[in-house]
C-alpha cells in the first residue's frame, strides 16, 4: 500500500510541473515525448483521483484543464500501441467512434474536475460554476442517445449473429448504468435549494467522480477490447451499411469525415454467415476468447427472406402478416391514392365503418356533399406539396376522436397519394408521468 502512495506522490509531482511548464508557455509536444514513460504508466482511471488531489492541493481546475488533450494523445498512442486500430480511415465508422470517446475523456475529467472545485467556491461564482456544470450533463446526457446507440443499435448485431452475445449484453448493461447515472445526477440540482452547500458540493462531487470513472472505463473496454472484436470481425460491406445508417442516431460532439469511400455493396446482420473460424478466433482480444469459452457461442441461423415474402424498404413481410398489422393497429387507416380513388382500409379496431363497396370509388363521393370542398382542398394543397397535414378532432359517444390526413410520397417525393389515419385517443389523454415496468397479473 505504501508503495502506491509513494507512487501517486509521484506521479502527482510529475502533474505539477507539467502545468507549470505548460502555464509558461513550453512546447506541448516536446513536454509529451519528454514525459511520455510516466505518463503512460497512469492509468485512466487514475486520472481523476489524482487531479481532484491537486485541486486539494490548490491548484485551479482550469490549470489542469490543459492537461486534458495532452492525456487524450497519450490514451490515443496507447491504444496505438498495445490493439491493432490503425489505419482507420476518417468517415469510417470506427474512426468516427473513436474520436468520440476523446471528446468523452474530455467532458468526463472536465466534470470531476469542476465538481471537485465546488467547495471552495461561493457566490456569483458558485452560480456560474453550477450553471456551467448542469449545461455539461445536459451534453452529456447525448452520449447515451448518439454514440452508445449507434452500438447498440448497428453494430451490436453483427456480433450477436455470430453467436457472441455475453459481450454486448455486459456493454448494453454498463451504458444503462451511465445513462441512469447522468440523468440522477441531473435530478440533484433540483435538491439545491433544499440542503446546505457544503453538503450538496460533496454529494455531486462524489457523484461526479464516480460518473468520471464509469465513462473512463467504458472508453477503455471499448477502445482496447470491443473495437479490437469488431475490427477483426465486421467486413467493408458491414462497416458500409452502419455508416448509411449512423446519421439516423448522431454524433457525440465530432463530425465524420468523408476520406472513407468503399468501393462495396453494404451488407446487413441477416445476410451474413456467423460461423466464425479458428483463424478469426485466434485474432480476438483474449478477453473475448475467455467469454465465448464460457457461453455457448453458436451462430444465429435464422433466414429472414422466406417464399412468399414481399420485400419492403425496411423488411420482409408475407401479405398475410400484413393484413394482421394493420388489424391490430389501434388505429384505422385508409389509403386514396393520386387518382383519389379509394385503395385499402384496414378492417381492425375500426372508428368509422368501411366496407369493400368503397373500393375504387372517389374519395369525394365517400363523404357527405357539405363537406366535399374540405375534402378537395386538403387533396389540393397535398398535391401541391404546400400542406404535410391536416387534422380534426371531434366528440363521438362520449369518446374523443383524432382524424388526420397525411400526403404519401414516393422516394422522388412525387404524391402517390393521402392517408387518413382514426384514433379514439380518449385513453391516451389520460396519461402522465412514466410507466416502465410490466404490471400484468
Amino acid at each position: 500500500m505504501s508503495e502506491l502512495l509513494v507512487d501517486r506522490e509521484e506521479k502527482k509531482r510529475v502533474m505539477k510541473e507539467l502545468l507549470l511548464r505548460i502555464h509558461n508557455g513550453e512546447d506541448v509536444e516536446k513536454l509529451k515525448k519528454e514525459f511520455r514513460n510516466i505518463l503512460m504508466r497512469i492509468s485512466p482511471i487514475e486520472i481523476p483521483i489524482i487531479e481532484q488531489e491537486l485541486v486539494k492541493d490548490g491548484v485551479s481546475p482550469k490549470e489542469i484543464a490543459k492537461l486534458c488533450d495532452l492525456h487524450v494523445e497519450l490514451l490515443r498512442g496507447s491504444i496505438e500501441k498495445n490493439v491493432d486500430l490503425s489505419g482507420i480511415i476518417p468517415g469510417h465508422p470506427l474512426h468516427t467512434l473513436l474520436r468520440e470517446n476523446e471528446a468523452i475523456i474530455k467532458d468526463a475529467e472536465m466534470l470531476s474536475l469542476y465538481a471537485g472545485s465546488l467547495k471552495n467556491t461561493r457566490g456569483e461564482s458558485r452560480k456560474h460554476l453550477i450553471d456551467g456544470l448542469k449545461d455539461l450533463l445536459s451534453q452529456m446526457r447525448f452520449i447515451g442517445m448518439t454514440h452508445y446507440n449507434r452500438e447498440e443499435m448497428l453494430i451490436f448485431p453483427y456480433i450477436e449473429r455470430r453467436g457472441i452475445t455475453a459481450v454486448p449484453t455486459v456493454l448494453w448493461t454498463k451504458h444503462d448504468e451511465i445513462r441512469a447515472k447522468i440523468s440522477g445526477m441531473l435530478k440533484l440540482f433540483s435538491k439545491i435549494g433544499e440542503m446546505e452547500e457544503d453538503k450538496f458540493s460533496e454529494l455531486f462531487s462524489q457523484h461526479s467522480s464516480e460518473l468520471s470513472s464509469m465513462l473512463v472505463d467504458m472508453v477503455y473496454r471499448e477502445n482496447n477490447i470491443f473495437y479490437p472484436t469488431v475490427r477483426v470481425l465486421l467486413s467493408e460491406g458491414e462497416w458500409l451499411a452502419v455508416k448509411i445508417q449512423e446519421s439516423e442516431y448522431g454524433y457525440y460532439k465530432v463530425k465524420p469525415g468523408n476520406e472513407w469511400k468503399p468501393n462495396v455493396k453494404p451488407i446487413y446482420p441477416y445476410e451474413i454467415e456467423g460461423k466464425l473460424d479458428a483463424e478469426t478466433i485466434i485474432k480476438l482480444p483474449p478477453e473475448v476468447r475467455k467469454a465465448m469459452e464460457e457461453e455457448d457461442v453458436s451462430p444465429d441461423t435464422y433466414d429472414l427472406v422466406r417464399d412468399g415474402d414481399m420485400e419492403l424498404e425496411n423488411g420482409y413481410l408475407l401479405p398475410e402478416e400484413v393484413d394482421a398489422i394493420f388489424e391490430t393497429l389501434p388505429a384505422d387507416v385508409t389509403f386514396i391514392d393520386s387518382e383519389d380513388r379509394v385503395r385499402f382500409f384496414s378492417k381492425g379496431e375500426r372508428v368509422f365503418q368501411r366496407s369493400k363497396n368503397i373500393l375504387g370509388r372517389p374519395v369525394q363521393l365517400c363523404h357527405p356533399p357539405k363537406s366535399v370542398h374540405i375534402v378537395n382542398e386538403i387533396l389540393k394543397a397535398f398535391k401541391e406539396g404546400k400542406k404535410d397535414k391536416a387534422e380534426f378532432w371531434i366528440d363521438m359517444n362520449g369518446r374523443k376522436i383524432l382524424i388526420q390526413y397525411f400526403p404519401v410520397k414516393d422516394k422522388e417525393g412525387k404524391y402517390i397519394g393521402t392517408l387518413e389515419v382514426t384514433q379514439d385517443i380518449t385513453d391516451v389523454k389520460k396519461i402522465e408521468g412514466e410507466k416502465r415496468l410490466l404490471d400484468w397479473e
